[in-house]
């Protein structure tokens, strides 16, 4: 007799049902076919012991546990619980007709309790869409296959609950969770606000700025300016995250295994702050089976690189088609897997190596040619890719003892919102567009027209602060979204003159 249960495997953000078929007949010896890898294989140990401390026993015959589809390979001890419930059915030790009707997954631990396992999101959706009536899983991923509506989410602690309920000897009640309403109490909080920064204020504008278009952003300036406070606020004035938006990042977050025990949807903006001596892999994503990296773990949020040009150049340089693509495909012999990446980039570094180069009161002492060569470490193409480039100067005294509160995110946030909507009008014949960052250069032509009052100032800029022909689809779509902000239909020259500004190092001669 052939028993079967039902298992999943994650590849990408997606999951995909794995059948578990066992028999147990004459001979000897215990075989895990179906290119399984070495945890699984090892699930033998595992399931034997905690077997034994319940009082079952593994069969002293030949038991071979066949994983289809079989040419998929197949990763991680998750498979513990699903191997084990059909062994001992295969044996005759339990009887049950519902192992078909549900997904198992738990990771066993030698005294037969469960331990969390990654991937549960996906796992459930999958569930769900081919008809399973419910998800048997350790009770630490409860909270999260829960999110998942009409499919009955069954935590269970140990082997034993998970047998009494398949036999029916014990009711488990589903976990269910109002994901919409637990969402809409609690999207949108976090702890950092910008009413807590002093002065600043160009810098404030310069994100808000970034914010509403979605613009990626460098910010320049000396040690201790505010340049990671300031960007640590910036989720905080992004318009808060839709349902859908919030079930992708969570998704993604729970294949990499960082949602943690009794976690549940993500309400807030994801922010990312890698070292830089991260690896290219940890940063795009990759390794033998393939896992989202940094890029990823930031979608619909915010990726920020500090120190910019200490940076690995090879690391820097892997970013630069998912920044333009908003996705990362990770390429293998028999599979391919698309991450999607659609992050914003802030990105943050001193102008020289000690630090004080155009510091309003200190020396630079770094030696000729050197500026140039620090900045050098970052290379055009990845410039190019950055709309904003902002200066950040030193917080004066009297800004810092300063007693009246800033300007709160909230109220920036409402600004934000407003020309984040009428990008939503703009391109809603466009379903790949969602804000201005993210038109082409033939959709710039179109709609950021200008007057030829427009045209000389932009010529004149060009020309005489020794602009780069780059900047001008940069300062185009940047005078838009200030145009939006204001809630004026048409690009004024004020609105050129402040997107000009956000240049600095395109100018020629910037460091020297």
């Amino acid at each position: 007799m052939v028993t079967k249960t039902y298992g999943s495997a994650v590849q990408g953000v997606n999951a995909y049902t794995i059948t578990i078929e066992v028999v147990v007949s004459q001979g000897m010896n215990f075989y895990v076919v179906g290119l399984p890898d070495n945890a699984i294989k090892e699930s033998q140990q595992r399931i034997e012991a905690a077997m034994r401390g319940r009082g079952y026993n593994m069969p002293r015959t030949k038991v071979v546990v066949n994983m289809a589809p079989a040419d998929i390979r197949k990763e991680g001890s998750a498979y513990d619980l699903p191997i084990a419930l059909g062994i001992l059915h295969a044996s005759q030790q339990i009887s049950t007709e519902r192992l078909g009707e549900y997904i198992i997954m738990g990771e066993l631990a030698l005294d037969g309790e469960l331990r969390p396992i990654k991937g549960v999101l996906p796992i459930a959706i999958q569930a769900r869409k081919e008809g399973f009536k419910g998800f048997i899983l350790p009770r630490q991923n409860a909270q999260e296959a829960a999110i998942v509506n009409n499919l009955d989410v069954i935590p269970v602690g140990t082997m034993q609950e998970a047998i009494d309920f398949v036999e029916g000897r014990t009711e488990i009640q589903p976990l269910q969770v109002d994901t919409r309403d637990l969402f809409q109490h609690t999207a949108n909080q976090y702890a950092a606000d910008f009413a807590d920064v002093q002065g600043q204020e160009n810098i404030k504008r310069a994100l808000e700025i970034a914010a509403a278009g979605g613009h990626n952003v460098i910010m320049i300036g000396p040690p201790g300016a505010g340049k990671t406070m300031l960007a640590k606020r910036l989720p905080s004035i992004l318009p808060p995250l839709s349902m859908l938006e919030a079930l992708e990042t969570t998704k993604i977050h729970s294949v990499a295994g960082k949602l943690g025990s009794n976690a549940s949807l993500l309400n807030t903006r994801p922010f990312r702050a890698p070292h830089h001596t991260i690896s290219d892999v940890a940063l795009v994503g990759g390794g033998g089976n393939p896992q989202p990296g940094e890029i990823s773990l930031a979608h619909n949020g915010v990726l920020f690189l500090d120190e910019l040009p200490e940076f690995k150049r090879t690391v820097l340089e892997v970013m630069r088609q998912p920044l333009e693509e908003r996705r990362v495909t990770i390429s293998r012999a028999k599979v391919s897997i698309d991450f999607p990446a659609n992050f914003m980039l802030i990105a943050s570094m001193n102008p020289c190596p000690c630090g004080y180069y155009n510091h309003p009161d200190k020396e630079c002492v770094c030696g000729p040619g050197v500026v140039q060569k620090y900045l050098n470490k970052v290379s055009g193409p990845l410039l190019d890719r950055i709309d904003l480039h902002v200066e950040v100067t030193p917080v004066s005294f009297d800004q810092m003892a300063e007693t009246r509160r800033a300007e709160t995110s909230g109220s920036i946030q409402e600004r934000v919102e407003r020309a984040r909507q009428v990008q939503t009008a703009r391109f809603r014949d466009f379903p790949d567009i969602h804000s201005n960052a993210m038109m082409p250069s033939q959709m710039v032509k179109d709609i950021c027209q200008i007057n030829p009052a427009g045209r000389t100032l932009l010529k004149t800029a060009m020309e005489r602060l020794g602009l780069s022909a780059r900047a001008y689809d940069r300062i185009l779509k940047v005078a838009r979204t200030i145009a939006d902000l204001a809630g004026s239909e048409e690009i004024r020259i004020e609105h050129l003159a402040e997107a000009i500004q956000y240049r600095s190092l395109d100018r020629e001669g910037w460091a020297g």
